[in-house]
């Protein structure tokens, strides 16, 4: 059986070393700062002990007996089916935070199962360090214990037009300042550390290429979050500053907060290390294994999720407003429905169209990468305009509200506001209720971070879009239209036309 929410706090209180204004934070289950987002991904763990979603949210790995499960985010797809059922895993946990935590356990459990799909990527090359064993241990000891593997593999953004090595310092990011028979000490920093102060375990390595003089820094290893010279410097906390869960209903419960890691001289030993001094395999652990498309799968996943959330808040507002039914709010409705469904269509056919890793008819399969590429780009262009639209229709009522909704309960303020801040059918706290959540979710800073984070969580446009161009084919559609212009000269007349389209379908 999976381990239970009690027993994810009880880990938490290990004496990790989490930064925040100036603060030591000695129990991040009792801080104010982080105790109701623990909690949160607590009931997460719960949700897959409980019998009605056991099914949903856990699986056998192969090579274990019947009472081994483990959450289906580590299982390895091989079928259509299995990335439907983990489909369904990512949409249960999603709803539970309405798609407000990004980096829930599921993500990164499910680029593992990525790693592991394509195993010789660790082998290293040129007879270097073979990490294979190490990647084996590194799943069973992840997947059987139902870890939360948070992660840093972006590097401090210092001066861009260099690489790794070229720094004005030489620890900047992670490198290796010292080798030793039982492993290496490692020294620098990695960025956008989200959610990595609630983790088992963080892994830190590299995403962005790294330049072949860059050997020092291409290395990944995973260790315990309690590792001493670990230290994690945290962003202002939204849940600190929520004033109530009426008043803050999503950034009192699901900021997952982000942080910057520090290694001070951290020694990480040799059986923690996944790739060392070696470029590319420490690229291609990431690009060359499923385990990108399988983050993309978990991410489409709460992405459609949190559409479907903020589309419902869009028709409450409306229907709040008393303005439901007119034709323009329709359209707008309507609008946000399409767009919804445009999400929702790109996850169902990404895993129709998967892709099978290597040749092995029954082995790995990860959903398709062009549809995946895309999505990246159309979740970051897509995610404002959604929030801009119900913004429009909410209007003033969303900065016109009272500081608290304690003010209901002043025996001399709350006859006031009940009578000025309601609208037909919608009594004063029912309103003032759904417009502190549109709030929290459209205009706070916690909604400004999670509008920064959908446009940029999976890279930057420089990033994403040409990738599409690598993940798709444009030879096939550049052919496509040139059999067009192939099929007609200055001397064909309508008798002599060609067939059009012949020999070009996908």
């Amino acid at each position: 059986m999976t381990r239970s929410g009690q027993d994810y706090l009880d880990s938490l209180r290990d004496g990790r070393s989490v930064w925040l204004d100036g603060e030591l934070v000695k129990d991040i289950t009792e801080h104010p700062a982080f105790r109701n987002t623990a909690r949160s991904i607590a009931h997460l763990y719960d949700l897959a002990r409980d019998e009605k979603l056991r099914d949903v949210l856990t699986a056998t790995p192969e090579g274990t007996g019947p009472g081994d499960p483990v959450l289906r985010a580590y299982q390895v797809p091989r079928s259509h089916a299995d990335l439907v059922r983990r489909r369904a895993a990512f949409k249960t946990w999603s709803e539970a935070s309405y798609g407000f935590l990004g980096r829930s356990p599921d993500y990164m459990a499910a680029g593992i199962a990525g790693f592991v799909s394509a195993p010789e990527i660790f082998a290293g090359t040129d007879g270097g360090f073979d990490g294979r064993d190490n990647l084996a241990a590194y799943y069973r000891r992840m997947s059987s214990g139902s870890l939360y593997q948070s992660f840093t593999i972006t590097n401090p953004q210092i001066d861009r037009t260099k690489s790794a090595s070229e720094q004005e310092e030489n620890d900047l990011y992670v490198r290796v300042v010292k080798e030793r028979d039982d492993g290496i000490v490692v020294r620098g920093a990695k960025m956008i550390g989200t959610a990595a102060v609630f983790g088992d375990e963080i892994i830190v390595g590299t995403i962005e290429p790294l330049a072949p003089q860059d050997i020092e820094h291409a290395l990944t290893f995973s260790m315990p979050i309690d590792t001493p010279g670990l230290k994690f410097i945290s962003r202002a906390s939204y849940e600190a500053s929520a004033r109530s869960v009426f008043d803050n209903p999503l950034s009192s419960r699901f900021d997952e907060n982000d942080a910057l890691l520090v290694c001070d001289d951290v020694f990480v030993p040799w059986e923690r290390v996944l790739t060392y001094r070696d470029v590319q395999a420490s690229f291609l652990m990431w690009w060359g294994t499923p385990a990108y498309h399988h983050f993309v799968h978990q991410a489409s996943v709460r992405f459609w999720t949190k559409l479907e959330f903020l589309t419902g808040l869009a028709i409450l507002i409306a229907k709040s407003n008393n303005t439901y039914q007119l034709p323009p709010v329709q359209m707008q409705i309507g609008r946000l429905i399409g767009w919804l469904n445009i999400a929702r269509s790109m996850v169902i056919a990404a895993e129709s169209e998967f892709e099978r890793v290597g040749t092995d008819p029954d082995g790995p399969v990860h959903i398709n990468r062009e549809i995946a590429s895309a999505h990246r780009a159309m979740a970051g262009d897509l995610y404002p305009k959604f929030l801009a639209e119900i913004k429009m229709l909410a209007g003033g009522g969303l900065i016109q509200l009272p500081a608290s909704g304690y003010d209901l309960t002043h025996p001399e303020l709350g006859p006031l506001v009940a009578k000025y801040v309601r609208s037909p059918g919608t009594p004063s706290e029912q309103r003032i209720k759904l417009l502190k959540l549109a709030w929290d979710a459209l205009g706070s800073e916690f909604a400004s971070r999670h509008e920064q984070y959908e446009r940029f969580y999976h890279g930057a446009p420089h990033v994403y879009l040409p990738g599409i161009v690598r993940d798709g084919d444009p030879d096939r559609l550049a052919a496509f239209t040139q059999s067009c212009l192939d099929g007609y000269d200055l001397g064909t007349g309508p008798a002599g036309a060609a067939e059009p389209g012949a020999g070009h379908a996908r």
